[in-house]
C-alpha cells in the first residue's frame, strides 16, 4: 500500500486516544505559562465545574505538578468521550425505532383492486434533519445548553466553540478521509441534490449569521429577538428541506427526469429510478399523484425482487428455505441503512462489542430455521409409491411397489393386498391377485406382480385398483403378532396413496391425442415448463402431431418463447412433452396467458389398413378405420403465468421485515446486559468467502485490541445498559433516559474540559475547537467512513454533514442563547457576548466552508463524476486540500485567541 493511504488509514484508526495525546503534548509545549502571562495580567486561576470540583491546591504549582493534573484530566477526558459515544448510541437506537414507526396505506392497483401497503410514518429527510441530527450532535448541543446554566446564564467559549470546531472538522476532516477511502475507480455522488443544496446553504448561513448578531447588527450584544430567530431557522431549514425532497412549489420547476404514464400523461420519476422505469410496465412507483412513501416502498420492494433474482440465478438448486436466508441476508448487508445504523456499528467495533451485522443476521438464521412444519418421524407409515400406474394391454405382467417410512425401523410389518374391479373386470381384463407383504427389520420397500390380460379386440381404455388393507404388527418370523412391543405400543397408519389405480391401454387402436390439462398455472420462475400431450383409447403405430403457440395476454419474445413443431409418438408410447420456455421478469404481481393448441395427428408408418368405402368392408376393416389417430375433444391448452407464491411471499415478508431499527435496536434488558458483557469480534470487514449451501462461516474469535478495548469501557456497557430497551413503548422511555445520561455525561465532559485547558494555559475557545470537537466528532468520523464505503451514495456521508452542521447552530446555539437572553432580559440586562474568537472562527469557517462546498460541486464534473472516490490525482488533491483547511483553521484561530494575529 503507498505510503500515503498508510499514513490516512493509521490516522482513522480505533487508537485515536494516542493521537489527542500527541497534540496535547505539543499544545503543552507552546501553551507555556509565560504565554499566558504575557497575553493576560493575572494568572489564570480554575474554577469549580457544575458537578466536577477542581483540584485543589491551586497556587504555587510547580511545571511537573500541572502536566501530571493535565494528564489525568486529559485521559478522564477520553474515556468521558468513551462513555458519552456509547450512550449516544443507545439514542440513536431509540431515535432509530422513533423514525422507523409504519403505517397502513390503502394503493389502488391498475385493476382496481385496493391493496395495503405498510410504509414509514417519518419522512427521511425530515428524520435526517431533526432526530438523526440530534442524535448525533445532542453532545455538542447539551454541552452549550448545560455551559450557559452551569455559568449562571453568561456567555462561555466551551460550548460555542465546539459547535464551530466541530463543524470545521466534520466538513473538512471527515469528507476529507470520505473522499480518499473510496476504492480505486469508484465514485460515490449525491442523490437527494436539491436537499443537500438546502443544508448546504444553512450550513454556512448559519455560522454566517452568527457573525452579523456578533460583529455587525448588535455588537457584543446577543438580543432576544436575534437569539429567537436563530432557532426558529431550524424549523424553517427541516421546512425547505422538506420540500426539496418532495419537489413541492417552486422545487417542481427545478431538473428532473420524466415518463410517460399508464394514463398518456407525463410524470416525474426520481433519477435514480429512471433505468428502473425502462423495464416496469406502470405500478404504485409511477402512477401520477401518488404519495412519496408509497413509491419509496414499491422501489425497495423491486429492489428485493432483483436481490432474490440474483440469488436464484447464482444458486438455481437451492431449497427456497436457504435461498430466503441468503436474501435475507443478502438485504441486510446492501440495503439502505440509517444513519444511526453506521454511528452504532462504529462504537461497537471500536469497543470491542462486535459487528451488529453479524448479529442480525444470526437472528435471521434462527428464524428461518423455525419456520415450516415438521413431520412426525415416530409413526410407521405404509403406501403405495406410486400410487397410479398406466400400461399397455400387452405389458403381460409388472410390478407394484408399496413404501415404508418412519417409526422404528426394527419392527417387522404386515399389510394385506387386493385387487378391485373398475371400469376393467378380473378374469377378462385381468388377473385378480391378493395376498401380504412382510416388510422385515430394516426394509423399506415391497412389489408384488400383477397381470393384464391381452386380446385383439378395440376397446376403450379401462382401469382397476388395488387396495392396502389390514396393516399390523409381525413378529420376527414374519407372522402375526400383537400390537405391543417391548418397547410399548406401536404407531402404524395406512398413508395416501394407499388405493393404487391401475390404467390399461389398448394396443389395438392408432389413439385418441389432447392435451394433458386445459387450463394451466405456472410461475414465471419455472424457466423452462413443459406441455403434456396425451395418447389414450390406444397406442398403436407411429404417430405425428403438430402443434403451436398462439399469444393472448402473454407475448412471445417478452412473457414466454414462441414453440412450434411436431410431436413423434412411436409404438405403443403413450406421453410426449413439449417443452416451452418461460421468460422470467420477477414481476410480483403477474398474470398473463397465452395458447397452445395441437393439430390432427397423422401416422407415420406400421399399422395401417386400407378401408374400402360403404358396406362392403369386412370386419375387420371396419376396426381398422375405427383405429386410425384422431384428436380428442381438448386440443387447446390456456397457460397462465403467474408469480411464484412462494417468491411473491418472500418477497412481503423481506419487505415486512426490512425495518431498519432490528439492526441498532434492543428487544430486552437482559440482551442488552448480554452485550455489555459480552466480546466480540470488531474487526470484520474482509470479504465473506463464497460458502456452500447450508455450510455456516468460522466464526473470527477477538483479538487482543477487542478485549482490551472491551474491559476499558465496559462500566459504561453495564452502566448505559440499566437505560429501558428500544422495543418498550416505541422507543420513548429510552430516548428520554438517554438523553438525561447524555446531559450529565457532557457536564462533566465541560466541567474536566475546561479545568484540563485551565491546567496547562489553554483558552477554552481554543481546547474547544481541537480537543472537545475533536473528541465529540471521532464516532461520526467512523460512521461516517463506513457510509462513504458501503453506501452506493455519498449522502450518508457527505450530505448528512452539512445537515448536522446547520443543526448545531440553530439548536446548540439557538436554544442556549434564547434561555439566556429571556433570563437577562427579564433582570433588566443584556445578555453581553463579545465576538473576539468566535467571530473569527466564524468568519474564517464560512470562507474555507464555501470553498470545500464549491470543490464538492465541481468533482461533480463527468471528469471525476462525484464528490467521492474518483481518479487517483484528483482524490488525494481532493483529501489533502479539505485536511489542510482544517488544519489552517485550528492554526489560524489558536494564533487570534492568543492575540498573535488581530482579531475582528
Amino acid at each position: 500500500m503507498p505510503t500515503t493511504s498508510m499514513g490516512l488509514q493509521g490516522f482513522i484508526s480505533p487508537h485515536w486516544g494516542m493521537q489527542l495525546l500527541c497534540i496535547s503534548v505539543l499544545v503543552l509545549m507552546f501553551s507555556s505559562p509565560s504565554m499566558a502571562q504575557e497575553n493576560d495580567t493575572d494568572e489564570v486561576k480554575c474554577t469549580p465545574g457544575l458537578l466536577f470540583p477542581v483540584w485543589m491546591p491551586q497556587e504555587n504549582l510547580s511545571g511537573g505538578d500541572r502536566f501530571a493534573r493535565a494528564t489525568v484530566y486529559f485521559v478522564c477526558m477520553i474515556y468521558l468521550f468513551i462513555g458519552v459515544s456509547i450512550v449516544s448510541d443507545t439514542f440513536m437506537g431509540s431515535i432509530e425505532m422513533i423514525t422507523s414507526q409504519e403505517k397502513e396505506v390503502k394503493v389502488k392497483k391498475p385493476n382496481g383492486e385496493t391493496q395495503i401497503i405498510v410504509v414509514q410514518v417519518w419522512n427521511e429527510t425530515v428524520a435526517n434533519l431533526t432526530l438523526m441530527a440530534l442524535g448525533s450532535s445532542a453532545p455538542e448541543i447539551m454541552l452549550s445548553v448545560i455551559e450557559i446554566y452551569g455559568k449562571n446564564f453568561e456567555a462561555g467559549d466551551l460550548g460555542p466553540g465546539t459547535i464551530v470546531g466541530s463543524a470545521a472538522f466534520n466538513l473538512f476532516m471527515i469528507i476529507s478521509i470520505c473522499v480518499y477511502v473510496i476504492p480505486e475507480g469508484e465514485v460515490r455522488y449525491i442523490k437527494h441534490l436539491r436537499v443537500f443544496f438546502i443544508t448546504a446553504f444553512f450550513s454556512i448561513f448559519a455560522y454566517l449569521w452568527l457573525y452579523l448578531i456578533l460583529a455587525q447588527i448588535s455588537v457584543g450584544i446577543v438580543e432576544f429577538w436575534e437569539a429567537f430567530i436563530t432557532l426558529l431557522f431550524f424549523p424553517l431549514c427541516v421546512g425547505l428541506a422538506y420540500m426539496a425532497d418532495k419537489r413541492l412549489f417552486f422545487y417542481k420547476y427545478m431538473s428532473k427526469e420524466y415518463r410517460m404514464g399508464k394514463r398518456g400523461v407525463i410524470i416525474e420519476v426520481e433519477a435514480g429510478d429512471v433505468e428502473m422505469a425502462k423495464k416496469d410496465d406502470g405500478g404504485p412507483l409511477y402512477d401520477e399523484g401518488v404519495d412519496e412513501t408509497v413509491r419509496e416502498f414499491e422501489k425497495h420492494r423491486r429492489e428485493y425482487m432483483q436481490v432474490i433474482s440474483e440469488l436464484r440465478k447464482k444458486h438455481p438448486e437451492m431449497e427456497m428455505v436457504h435461498l430466503e436466508n441468503k436474501a435475507r441476508e443478502e438485504i441486510i448487508n446492501r440495503g439502505p441503512k440509517s444513519r444511526a445504523f453506521y454511528r452504532v456499528q462504529a462504537t461497537r467495533k471500536m469497543t470491542g462489542g462486535g459487528n451488529i451485522m453479524k448479529k442480525a443476521i444470526e437472528d435471521v438464521k434462527e428464524e428461518v430455521k423455525e419456520e415450516g412444519p415438521v413431520k412426525d418421524m415416530s409413526i410407521i407409515s405404509i403406501s403405495f409409491d406410486p400410487g397410479h400406474y398406466t400400461v399397455m394391454e400387452n405389458v403381460g405382467t409388472f410390478d407394484v411397489t408399496v413404501a415404508r417410512e418412519g417409526g422404528d425401523p426394527n419392527a417387522t410389518v404386515l399389510v394385506d393386498y387386493k385387487t378391485e374391479d373398475g371400469t376393467a373386470n378380473a378374469g377378462g381384463d385381468y388377473v385378480a391377485a391378493e395376498g401380504t407383504l412382510v416388510f422385515l427389520p430394516g426394509e423399506t420397500s415391497k412389489t408384488f406382480k400383477l397381470e393384464v390380460i391381452d386380446d385383439d379386440a378395440f376397446e376403450e381404455d379401462e382401469h382397476y385398483y388395488v387396495r392396502l388393507s389390514n396393516l399390523r404388527l409381525g413378529s420376527p418370523d414374519g407372522s402375526a403378532a400383537n400390537g405391543d412391543s417391548a418397547k410399548g405400543p406401536v404407531k402404524m397408519e395406512l398413508a395416501a396413496p394407499f388405493v393404487c389405480t391401475i390404467m390399461i391401454l389398448d394396443d389395438d387402436h392408432g389413439g385418441i391425442f389432447s392435451v394433458g390439462e386445459k387450463d394451466i398455472e405456472t410461475v414465471e420462475t419455472i424457466g423452462m415448463y413443459e406441455m403434456k400431450i396425451t395418447r389414450w383409447s390406444g397406442a398403436r403405430g407411429r404417430v405425428t402431431v403438430p402443434y403451436h403457440t398462439e399469444d393472448g395476454t402473454a407475448k412471445a419474445g417478452k412473457d414466454y418463447e414462441h414453440v412450434e413443431g411436431e410431436l413423434l409418438f412411436e409404438n405403443n408410447e403413450t406421453d410426449k412433452y413439449i417443452e416451452i420456455p418461460i421468460m422470467e421478469e420477477d414481476s410480483y404481481e403477474k398474470d398473463v396467458l397465452f395458447y397452445l393448441e395441437i393439430g390432427d395427428p397423422v401416422s407415420a408408418g406400421g399399422f395401417e389398413f386400407e378401408a374400402k368405402p360403404g358396406d362392403d368392408m369386412t370386419e375387420d376393416e371396419k376396426i381398422a378405420l375405427l383405429g386410425k389417430p384422431k384428436l380428442g375433444t381438448d386440443t387447446r391448452a390456456q397457460i397462465r403465468i403467474k408469480e411464484n407464491k412462494e417468491y411473491k411471499n418472500m418477497v412481503d415478508k423481506l419487505v415486512k421485515k426490512a425495518n431498519a431499527s432490528v439492526l441498532v435496536g434492543s428487544s430486552s434488558w437482559r440482551d442488552q446486559f448480554i452485550d455489555a458483557i459480552t466480546v466480540q469480534a470488531g474487526d470484520d470487514d474482509d470479504e465473506e468467502e463464497e460458502l456452500e449451501d447450508g455450510q455456516e462461516p468460522e466464526e473470527k474469535l477477538p483479538s487482543c485490541t477487542d478485549y482490551f478495548m472491551h474491559f476499558l469501557t465496559v462500566f459504561w456497557k453495564v452502566l448505559f445498559a440499566f437505560v429501558p430497551p428500544t422495543n418498550i413503548l416505541k422507543g420513548y422511555p429510552c430516548f428520554v433516559i438517554s438523553i438525561i445520561g447524555i446531559g450529565l455525561v457532557t457536564a462533566v465532559i465541560g466541567d474536566v474540559a475546561s479545568h484540563f485547558g485551565c491546567t496547562i494555559y489553554l483558552k477554552d475557545s481554543v481546547n474547544a475547537i481541537m480537543f472537545v470537537a475533536l473528541g465529540t466528532s471521532v464516532p461520526d468520523t467512523f460512521a461516517s467512513k463506513v457510509a462513504a464505503q458501503q453506501d452506493p451514495y455519498a449522502d450518508a456521508s457527505v450530505g448528512n454533514v452539512t445537515g448536522s452542521n446547520a443543526v448545531n447552530v440553530f439548536l446548540g446555539i439557538g436554544i442556549a442563547w434564547t434561555m439566556a437572553a429571556v433570563y437577562h432580559n427579564s433582570n433588566d440586562r443584556d445578555f453581553e457576548v463579545e465576538p473576539g474568537n468566535l467571530a473569527f472562527s466564524v468568519t474564517l469557517f464560512c470562507v474555507e466552508a464555501f470553498a470545500a462546498i464549491a470543490l464538492m460541486m465541481i468533482r461533480r464534473h463527468p471528469s471525476i463524476g462525484g464528490e467521492l472516490g474518483g481518479p487517483r490525482i484528483p482524490k488525494i488533491l481532493t483529501s489533502a486540500f479539505l485536511a489542510f483547511l482544517w488544519f489552517f483553521y485550528v492554526f489560524m484561530s489558536t494564533l487570534e485567541a492568543y492575540k498573535i494575529i488581530p482579531s475582528i
